[in-house]
C-alpha cells in the first residue's frame, strides 16, 4: 500500500505543480532580485521588507494593491481560458482597451442614468468590445489557420492605432490639446469601495478600489463553474488537450476555438469597467499601462486555475504598488528596476515554469518508493 498523502506509487501529489513549483520558482526570483538589488548598493533585505510594508502593510497601500490586482486577474482569466483550448492568447491588452472604449463609451451616453445601470451596461459593452476585438483573430485561428499569437500581436498594435486616432481626432473634449474625452458625469462612476463600504458603516482609507473587484472574484467563480461543469468547458479542455480525439468525439475545433476567444477577449474588456468607469472616468491614451502582458504571468503562474490566478494577480499587485512607493525612500531603486524584478517573477513563471520539476518530481517519487517499501 502506498504511504498516505503520496497517492499511488510513482505519482506526484497535485500540489507539488500546484503550489509548491510556484512558489520555488517565486523564492528564485527574489533571490536574484536581492542580488541585483545588492548590486547596485541597497540592502536587498531592507528594500524588499520596505516593499511588503508599502504593498500590505497599511489599509491605502491594501487598496492599491487589490486594485491592481482587479485587472491582473480579468487578463490572467483572459489568458487562462484561452490557453485551456490550446491557445496563446497575448493580444489581453489590445482587447482591454478596446473594452475600455466600450466602458467608456457608455459613461459618455449615459449622461444622468443610475450608477448601477451604467455599470451593467458598461461590464455589457465592454465585454462586446473585447470579444469583438478577439474574435477576429480566433476566426482567422479556426477557419484560416493563422497563428494566434502573431495575429494578436498585430492587434494589440492596431487597437492602440484606434484609440490614438479617436481620442485625437474624434472623441476629445473640445478646446484641450491633451487626447482624452470630457470627464463622465459623476453619477455614473463606479462607486468606490470606500463608499460602498461606508453604505455599511465600514469605513477605509480613500484608494482606486472599486466595486469592479468584487465583479472580478465573481468571474473567477464563473469561469471554475464554466470550465468544469459545463459541456462548452469540457469541449473547450478537450480541444486543448487533444484536438484530434476532440474531432473522434464529435467536438468541433474551430467552434471551440471562436468561443475560447470570444470568452478570453470580454475577460480582457472588464479591464475597462475597473480603470475607465472605476478610476479615471473619462477614455484617455494608454490606460491599460501593459495588464495584457502581466496577465499572460499571471495565467502561467496561477496554473490556469482561478485560485491561482487570484494569487499571482494579488503577488503583481503587491509588485506594481509596493515597487512604485519604495523609490521615495530608495532613490536608485527606480521603476525600472522594479520592472526588472517583476520580469524575474515572468521568467522563472513562465518560460523557466519547468526548470526545477523534473528535480522535485524525483524527489516525490523517491520518497513515495521508500513509503512503500515500509509498508
Amino acid at each position: 500500500m502506498a504511504s498516505k498523502g503520496f497517492g499511488m506509487p510513482g505519482e506526484v501529489p497535485g500540489w507539488v505543480n500546484y503550489a509548491l513549483l510556484p512558489l520555488l520558482n517565486l523564492l528564485v526570483a527574489l533571490i536574484l532580485s536581492g542580488l541585483v538589488i545588492l548590486v547596485i548598493g541597497e540592502n536587498p533585505v531592507d528594500v524588499l521588507s520596505l516593499m511588503l510594508v508599502e504593498a500590505v502593510g497599511y489599509p491605502e497601500a491594501i487598496g492599491y494593491t487589490l486594485y491592481y490586482a482587479t485587472s491582473y486577474i480579468f487578463t490572467g482569466l483572459a489568458v487562462a481560458i484561452a490557453f485551456h483550448c490550446g491557445l496563446f492568447n497575448i493580444g489581453g491588452e489590445g482587447q482591454a482597451y478596446l473594452g475600455g472604449l466600450g466602458a467608456g463609451l457608455v459613461g459618455l451616453a449615459m449622461t444622468g442614468w443610475p450608477w448601477p445601470v451604467v455599470a451593467v451596461a458598461a461590464i455589457l459593452v465592454s465585454a462586446l468590445f473585447g470579444a469583438a476585438w478577439a474574435w477576429i483573430p480566433g476566426w482567422l485561428q479556426a477557419k484560416r489557420g493563422s497563428h494566434i499569437v502573431i495575429t494578436t500581436i498585430m492587434f494589440n498594435f492596431i487597437a492602440a492605432s484606434i484609440m490614438t486616432y479617436l481620442l485625437v481626432d474624434v472623441l476629445i473634449k473640445p478646446g484641450q490639446q491633451s487626447p482624452e474625452t470630457r470627464e463622465f458625469d459623476p453619477g455614473t462612476w463606479l462607486p468606490s469601495m470606500e463608499r460602498a463600504l461606508g453604505w455599511v458603516g465600514v469605513t477605509i482609507p480613500a484608494s482606486p478600489l472599486n466595486l469592479s473587484f468584487l465583479w472580478a472574484l465573481a468571474c473567477c467563480a464563473l469561469f471554475q463553474l464554466f470550465l468544469w461543469r459545463t459541456r462548452w468547458g469540457y469541449e473547450i479542455r478537450t480541444v486543448g488537450q487533444n484536438e484530434r480525439a476532440a474531432v473522434y468525439a464529435g467536438i468541433s475545433p474551430s467552434r471551440n476555438i471562436i468561443l475560447a476567444m470570444l470568452i478570453s477577449g470580454a475577460l480582457a474588456g472588464f479591464v475597462g469597467v475597473n480603470e475607465i468607469l472605476g478610476v479615471q472616468h473619462r477614455i484617455l491614451l494608454n490606460f491599460t499601462g501593459g495588464v495584457g502582458f502581466v496577465g499572460i504571468a499571471v495565467a502561467l503562474m496561477g496554473r490556469n486555475h482561478p485560485v491561482g490566478i487570484i494569487l499571482a494577480a494579488l503577488l503583481f499587485g503587491m509588485l506594481a504598488q509596493g515597487g512604485g512607493q519604495v523609490s521615495f525612500e530608495y532613490p536608485n531603486v527606480n521603476r525600472e528596476l522594479v520592472m526588472v524584478i517583476q520580469g524575474l517573477v515572468i521568467l522563472f513563471a513562465g518560460a523557466l515554469e519547468n526548470l526545477f520539476k523534473p528535480q522535485v518530481e524525483s524527489l516525490f517519487r523517491r520518497r513515495g518508493s521508500r513509503g512503500e517499501g515500509r509498508s
